[in-house]
């Protein structure tokens, strides 16, 4: 085979991938609309004490230091857990007071106000943004007016605190956008930075 047939099966190759391929594990990244929400600070929530409504508390926000007051055990830690894990301190606390088979809590998020990420360069309206619902890259680049005129579909990046420090997850918008590849369209989580270079 000459060097122009080399050449030439080479371009059939590239045409034939059609898409660049993937090099991220996007499958390691966590799904949260699957699991129970976490509280965090600014969210609302009612908490209901069964047969005691002078324990009932409505609409309580959670306080910058992710706290808030119940009648009778005063300040409890709210931000950081489920409302299931809120549920059973508050039962734990008020074991002192009640017996416990009688005791019966519900905790439950009125209003998200915790939930914000940031997205910024090249877009129509960056900034920190906050939604009532967990959004995909597609919906936050969306929320965020989309990329402009200058952005490089190809290598924006979620920049994402973890454990063992920042990651920078890749994403190809470009291929997400048009549909393919959507393994990219991972859930945004509460602290993600989406940077449209």
């Amino acid at each position: 085979m000459n060097h122009r047939s080399l050449i030439c099966a080479h371009a059939l190759l590239l045409c034939a991938c059609g898409t660049p391929r993937l090099l991220y594990d996007y499958s390691q990244e966590p799904n949260p609309k699957g699991q129970e929400f976490v509280i965090g600070a600014a969210d609302e929530l009612h908490i209901n004490v069964w047969r005691n409504p002078e324990l009932t508390v409505g609409n309580a926000p959670v306080r910058p230091d992710g706290t808030i007051t119940m009648p009778l055990i005063g300040d409890i830690k709210a931000a950081g857990k489920t409302p299931s894990q809120l549920r059973q301190d508050i039962q734990q606390r008020l074991a002192a007071f009640f017996k416990a088979e009688t005791l019966q809590v519900t905790v439950a998020i009125t209003v998200v106000n915790s939930y914000r990420f940031t997205v910024n360069g090249n877009v129509e309206r960056g900034g920190v943004l906050s939604a009532k619902g967990f959004m995909t890259v597609l919906e936050a680049i969306t929320m965020a007016g989309g990329p402009n005129r200058f952005a490089e579909l190809g290598k924006v990046i979620i920049l994402r605190n973890s454990p063992t420090g920042e990651r920078r997850i890749p994403i190809n918008f470009e291929t997400l956008r048009s549909g393919q590849q959507m393994q990219q369209n991972i859930v945004v989580l509460s602290g993600d930075v989406i940077y449209v270079p």
